[in-house]
């Protein structure tokens, strides 16, 4: 016990800590990660996107890479199915596709997380040791910040954690008049050009979304800048903010402290009211700590979103040994309550995205990390195949519950698309009104998933082509009307307009299917679309995979590859 002690003297000696609290013991009691049925009992678990075998799970905690190992931290219900007795479980991976579970890392046992451990962020100091930022809720229902490290650094598994007995290091009170209950989630720190630390917690004041900026010199104390990172009037609750640059040119990706002329800023925030993570994209002033988004920019849900189905509380992280920044999100449930206890299930996390910004500087672009395509197999192709008006083309040969699927569409006879009316300015409300079965002119076209033998049952991704005041406007859409003959299940559409000019550039779609998520990419990762779905039919050996055309105009496939997916090692 001495000389456990001495080490973790050493270890918190260098953030500054002195006094010390025992690490705590593991949870082992509560963490089952024990295959609970079947496949052919649970039609709709997954085969390659990160689920523990049981229980719910939301929002990715700290993520990072460190000694050569993925590390993902996560928010988890050790005891059930439905949100409650939340924990930072921890999986590991070499690849961010095959991963080993570990005991939680933090659980409730201080009087300043003793109600909660809520999200967070890792942050690598200058030393290159880990060091974990999360919110707690304490004794008093407080929302408070909270730091952890690990307390064997030589371990590259980081399996056990110790919390600073000077926690909480951030809290409300009466002098800062920081909202108790609406105070949490702080981001990745950075280091800013007095060398001091800076990070940002989400808050709101009424109806004001707020970032709020802490800087510390050594991580342990910390204090409250005079003004905010950033606010917004009527946006309500900022969740799970995260703050990062990205480069003006290439895919490359940087690290959280670097600005200057050739890097952008992104401020993501996650909207409590609606559910949707929406970003803006702009410039920060690291001496006056103001961030200012690019003129033009839109704030709250009308803005740009890094998914525009299902996918909340994301977070990025820079992957240092490839250079990319590798950007994670929960994807919750479209069933009810009853049925995910039922199931004994709750939330999976989406497939890691590559992220970077466009050639234009106007948006994210967002790509699955390519080592996803090791688990690809049967590889099936089609070639400049046409798709007359009404026609429907089976996908034969692949795995259609778990499949990953890549179409490019040759447009022509452009004078013959739809007018897009001024007052279409929302997608996802045109693609509710005009859905896959709506016939049009250029479209819809695009692809059938989880399909069932007669379509009673299909997922429907597909672009719309309409004739825009100055220019061709495409819309692509997931229509979830159809796709299952369940019908107490949430199957709301998703739509959003693809900023891409297909007089000049093949409109492209993919689709990684598993089951009962299809994560789509249109225009190579321009607009992203997650959905969950739950058909009655289409499951197992009985789902099929179908190319289709419901427009009057004909459209050519220049290309489609499909594969089946591999299950992924988890758990």
């Amino acid at each position: 016990m001495a000389n456990s002690n001495l080490g973790l003297f050493f270890v918190f000696a260098l953030l500054g800590i002195v006094e010390l609290e025992a690490s705590h013991h593991v949870y082992k009691h509560l963490q089952t990660f024990q295959s609970s049925s079947s496949s052919v009992n649970q039609p709709y678990r997954t085969g390659y996107h990160f689920q523990p075998p049981k229980n719910w799970i939301n929002d990715p905690n700290g993520v990072m890479i460190y000694k050569g190992l993925y590390h993902f931290f996560y928010q988890y219900n050790p005891k059930g199915a439905v949100w409650g007795n939340i924990v930072w479980a921890h999986s590991t991976s070499e690849d961010l596709v095959n991963w080993t579970p570990h005991e939680p890392a933090i659980y409730p046992s201080q009087p300043s997380d003793i109600n909660g451990c809520w999200s967070g962020s890792a942050t690598i100091l200058s030393s290159g040791k880990p060091a974990m930022l999360y919110t707690g809720i304490d004794s008093q229902n407080r929302q408070v910040q909270n730091l952890a490290i690990p307390k064997n650094l030589s371990d590259p598994y980081l399996t056990e954690w110790v919390k600073s007995a000077k926690n909480p290091l951030m809290q409300p009170t009466a002098q800062n008049h920081i909202n108790a209950s609406s105070f949490r989630d702080p981001t990745t720190a950075w280091l800013g050009p007095n060398k001091e630390w800076r990070v940002i917690i989400g808050s709101k004041v009424n109806r004001q979304g707020l970032a709020i900026l802490y800087k510390s010199k050594n991580f342990v104390n910390w204090y409250q800048s005079k003004t905010p990172l950033h606010s917004a009037d009527n946006t309500g609750m900022w969740e799970c903010p995260d703050f990062f640059p990205v480069l003006l040119h290439g895919q490359n990706g940087v690290d959280t402290s670097l600005n200057g002329p050739n890097v952008k800023h992104v401020l993501k925030v996650s909207f409590d009211d609606t559910k949707h993570d929406c970003y803006t994209i702009g410039s920060y002033d690291n001496v006056e700590d103001i961030y200012t988004p690019d003129e033009g920019s839109v704030e709250g849900d009308s803005g740009l979103r890094y998914d525009y189905g299902k996918y909340y509380a994301s977070k990025t992280f820079f992957d240092n040994v490839q250079n990319r920044r590798i950007l994670t999100s929960w994807i919750n449930e479209s069933s009810s309550a009853a049925d995910d206890i039922k199931k004994g299930w709750s939330g999976v996390h989406a497939i890691p995205r590559k992220i970077w910004l466009d050639e234009f500087g106007k948006q994210l672009v967002q790509w699955p990390v390519v080592e996803i395509e090791k688990l690809r197999a049967n590889h099936v192709s089609l070639a400049n195949k046409l798709l007359e008006g009404g026609s429907v083309i089976e996908v034969p040969g692949v795995t259609a519950t778990q499949a990953d699927v890549e179409v490019s569409f040759e447009i022509k006879d452009f004078e013959k698309a739809e007018v897009l009316e001024p007052s279409w300015t929302n997608p996802q409300l045109l693609c509710t009104r005009m859905g896959a079965s709506v016939i049009g002119s250029l479209g819809p076209f695009g692809l059938l998933v989880l399909a069932s033998e007669g379509l009673k049952e299909r997922t429907a991704v597909f672009f719309r082509i309409f004739k825009g005041h100055t220019k061709y406007v495409v819309l692509m859409c997931s229509d979830q009307s159809r796709s299952s003959l369940k019908k107490d299940n949430d199957m709301t559409t998703y739509g959003a307009f693809l900023d891409v000019d297909i007089r000049h550039h093949k409109l492209s779609l993919r689709s990684l299917i598993d089951h009962s998520i299809v994560e789509s990419f249109g225009g190579g990762g321009k607009v992203c679309i997650t959905s969950r779905v739950y058909p009655t039919l289409a499951i197992n050996e009985a789902a099929h995979l179908y190319a289709f055309n419901n427009g009057n105009q004909s459209i050519k496939i220049l290309e489609l590859n499909a594969w089946s997916m591999k299950t992924a090692k988890i758990n």
